[in-house]
């Protein structure tokens, strides 16, 4: 470690920071309002260099950097594990610390993503995780976003005051089963990962189930992660399948509440182990899993919906979205028609949002629609149309030289399904 502060400030920036694009699960949003009259610095409803974009379309700007690339486990799939040869540096808590104060007076950044690989022990990188947000927020009255990674096997209490500290905390469950887990990280429990996800949960509701009103001169209520827990899956290291990928995601985002899976495709690295790939998955396959993903979340598709329009080894198909891929299965559901079809049947219809439909609902109570109408909507109109009937509108059949035209240009087939 000796050798790695000798670089510069700036020589292990650069290395931290590109050692931790490989987390994908930076996205910030649902965090508490803190009340910046007080006193102190830093906002998260600012605007900077935007990096990040959180669920609601808000652009985040994060200083995403690992406290350190050195690590003590040996993940098969991680470029940092203790047998790669990879440059190694690190940064002290209070590096960190001025460099995020730096960035944020500089407007570059509106908040902190702090991971690191695992030094000396679990509770010792918790600790020094744990540091730097105390001091962000304690001695610096610091108000901006923080995101910390949590180590697994961490002790409960250094969890806990990273919850107090932090607006979201993430615990990686890095691969989609258990066994694939276990082959290619071996030094990682599945069974640990998962109690500490459900001790957070935890923690999470309790915090929210405290009086928000409190009497005059009484202490504030303790907070505890405000913007809730997330995590990460590789997609391609191992055998998954998309479909059980998508399983495991459910069963996380019901057992744990988690507010995000992310997804990350398996990036070949330097002299990998022989259990894993040549080649990396497309990067399509990362796509239409977030796709599949927002149909499960907001759209009320169920897995099995999305497994029925899968291929027979589970795959989601990478030349259409699964939500036309599962309309195309279903073609005796189609067409909806706008003027009279419940809010959940507009929500599977192909090239409408839940704004649009949203919408659609409220304006059809005040006059019928028409495919005009539509398209002053969503600019996915003409995607629709295939699938809708409206006033002065039903669809031709989806056959044929009209069903392949939908799959190759989908945006423009007004003409061709037309009454």
């Amino acid at each position: 470690m000796a050798t790695s502060r000798a670089k510069s400030l700036q020589q292990r920036l650069a290395i931290l920071a590109d050692a931790a694009k490989y987390d994908a699960s930076c996205a910030s949003s649902g965090t508490q309002a803190r009340d910046a009259r007080k006193g102190g610095i830093g906002s998260t409803e600012g605007s900077g260099i935007c990096h990040a974009y959180a669920p609601d379309g808000r652009c985040i700007s994060l200083l995403k950097v690992l406290l350190t690339n050195a690590c003590m486990f040996d993940c098969a799939y991680c470029v940092n594990r203790v047998s790669s040869g990879v440059e190694r540096a690190a940064f002290t808590p209070e590096e960190v610390v001025s460099l995020t104060l730096s960035f944020y007076r500089r407007n570059y950044i509106e908040g902190l993503f702090l991971s690191s690989g695992i030094v000396r022990s679990a509770d010792h990188t918790m600790e020094q995780l744990v540091r730097v947000a105390r001091t962000l927020r304690e001695g610096h009255q610091f108000h901006g976003y923080i995101h910390l990674k949590t180590i697994p096997e961490a002790a409960p209490e250094l969890i806990e005051a990273a919850g107090r500290y932090a607006d979201r905390l993430s615990i990686n469950i890095e691969l989609p089963t258990d066994a694939g887990l276990a082959a290619l990280a071996p030094e990682k429990s599945a069974g640990t990962i998962k109690r500490q996800m459900a001790e957070v949960r935890t923690a999470i509701d309790a915090a929210a189930e405290r009086p928000r009103r409190l009497p005059p001169r009484a202490a504030p209520a303790p907070r505890f992660a405000p913007a809730g827990q997330s995590t990460q899956m590789i997609v391609g290291a191992d055998g998954a399948s998309d479909v059980a990928i998508l399983s495991r995601s459910r069963t996380l985002y019901t057992a744990y509440r988690l507010r995000r899976v992310y997804y990350s495709a398996f990036s070949p690295i330097p002299a990998a182990s022989t259990a894993l790939p040549l080649t990396p998955p497309p990067l399509q396959r990362e796509h239409r899993l977030y796709q599949a993903d927002w149909l499960t979340r907001f759209y009320g598709f169920e897995v099995g919906d999305i497994a029925a329009a899968a291929t027979a080894e589970g795959m989601l198909d990478l030349d259409i979205d699964p939500k036309l891929a599962w309309a195309l299965r279903h073609r005796a559901e189609f067409p909806v028609d706008l003027n009279r079809a419940p809010r959940e049947r507009l929500l599977r219809v192909p090239g409408l949002g839940v704004k649009a439909v949203d919408a659609i609902v409220s304006t059809r109570r005040h006059h019928r629609l028409r495919p005009e109408d539509l398209a002053k909507i969503t600019p996915t109109a003409r995607r629709a149309l295939a699938f809708v009937a409206a006033e002065g509108w039903s669809p031709k059949g989806l056959d044929g030289e009209r069903l392949a035209h939908l799959v190759r240009k989908p945006h423009r087939q007004l003409d061709l399904f037309a009454a």
